[in-house]
């Protein structure tokens, strides 16, 4: 039996562009050098969109379950039976119905241990919507379906990591939500990510008020003296390395940034704009806080270029890799503190948080 990472990865909505950069990622057989990929979707459903793409030479391996799949292919699940009527570009109730099949079936193996990792492609959160998916995106429904008490949306590239406290919710409604406990829970996340996720012993991370010029010392704003400097200091009491809160224009308009391990940001657009700006395109979405490892690409379904072979591929491959390489530090953290129970060394720090997480 191969030993080799499976990733599993759901096909989003068959009317955008998400199989066509699964397609085009796959096409490249060195990517099985480092994992196994795990399609969940339908081969006919493939077969249009490798048409549309002239891929002629490349064909999945289909099985039946995770345990079947061949190493050395691009495997394939059937996860329904019936024709599907596949009109790209368009936002409609077929593509919400086949990307939900995809993700249960996919989220499905992921619990049960069958697969490592979940790539996600893109969904429509409109279409989607259905009496098992009342959820605002990929991030809370994972987290409702994994028991997580917590998540991070963590956006990832080789420049820059982005967390934010509050994900999908209305600009109204953001300053409501920011609480010190909220903030605090955050940098504790993001902090023993980066240590777990990322073998980052003592990480740095920066955080940015929530009004402009950081609230000026209370006259356009009291969050940052009531709430986000009391999180800040609890956070740091607790054994995190974190500073701030930080005038976001400046901060990023500096490359401040460059000098952190992770940016807390937050709401939503003040940590996802700098971060597409500087990282779109290679950019990865990180679901950090949960025992299981998913991670997508930083775009949307682009029903605008679906089916013109515009879609480009290097997100979705840099999401594949980084969630193999999270699920190798995560083994090779837990093999270390397994090594050192077993000989009664001393554990270091970044074992003892391997060791929290599991309690």
């Amino acid at each position: 039996m191969s030993n080799k990472i499976k990733i599993g990865i759901s096909i989003g909505d068959v009317n955008g562009i998400g199989l066509e950069v699964i397609l085009k990622t796959l096409a490249n057989n060195s990517i099985l050098d480092y994992c196994t990929p795990i399609v969940y979707g339908h081969t006919k459903v493939a077969s249009y969109h490798r048409k549309a793409l002239g891929l002629g030479d490349f064909s999945f391996n289909v099985i039946n379950d995770a345990e079947a799949a061949n190493p050395k292919k691009a495997n394939m699940i059937n996860c329904w039976e019936e024709d599907v009527k596949i009109e790209l570009g368009v936002a409609n109730e077929i593509g919400g119905k086949y990307a939900l099949l995809s993700l249960e079936r996919a989220t499905e193996d992921l619990i049960k241990g069958n697969i490592d990792a979940l790539v996600t492609a893109p969904i429509n959160k409109h279409t989607i919507q259905a009496e098992n998916f009342q959820f605002p995106g990929h991030t809370e429904y994972l987290q409702e379906r994994t028991g997580s008490s917590d998540v991070l949306m963590f956006l990832l590239s080789e420049d820059i990591r982005v967390g934010v406290v509050t994900g999908h919710i209305p600009v109204s409604k953001v300053a409501e939500s920011i609480t010190k406990e909220s903030i605090v829970k955050k940098l504790l996340l993001i902090n023993k990510s980066l240590k777990r996720d990322f073998w980052i012993e003592k990480p740095r991370i920066a955080v940015l008020g929530l009004n402009p010029h950081a609230g000026d010392n209370g006259l356009l704003g009291s969050e940052e003296q009531d709430v986000i400097m009391p999180a800040i200091q609890e956070a740091f009491d607790s054994g995190v390395i974190c500073f701030g809160p930080y005038p976001a224009d400046g901060f990023f308009g500096k490359g401040a940034y460059k000098q952190f391990d992770a940016v807390l940001a937050m709401y939503h657009d003040q940590g996802l704009i700098p971060f597409k700006t500087i990282a779109f395109g290679t950019g990865v979405n990180f679901t950090a806080g949960m025992k299981y490892v998913r991670t997508s690409p930083d775009h949307g379904t682009g029903f605008d270029i679906a089916g013109k072979d515009l879609a480009d591929p290097s997100s979705f491959i840099e999401a594949l890799f980084a969630a193999t390489h999270i699920v190798k530090h995560r083994r090779e953290q837990d093999e270390l503190l397994s090594n050192q129970l077993r000989s009664g060394g001393k554990i270091i720090e970044t074992a003892a948080d391997v060791k929290d997480d599991a309690n």
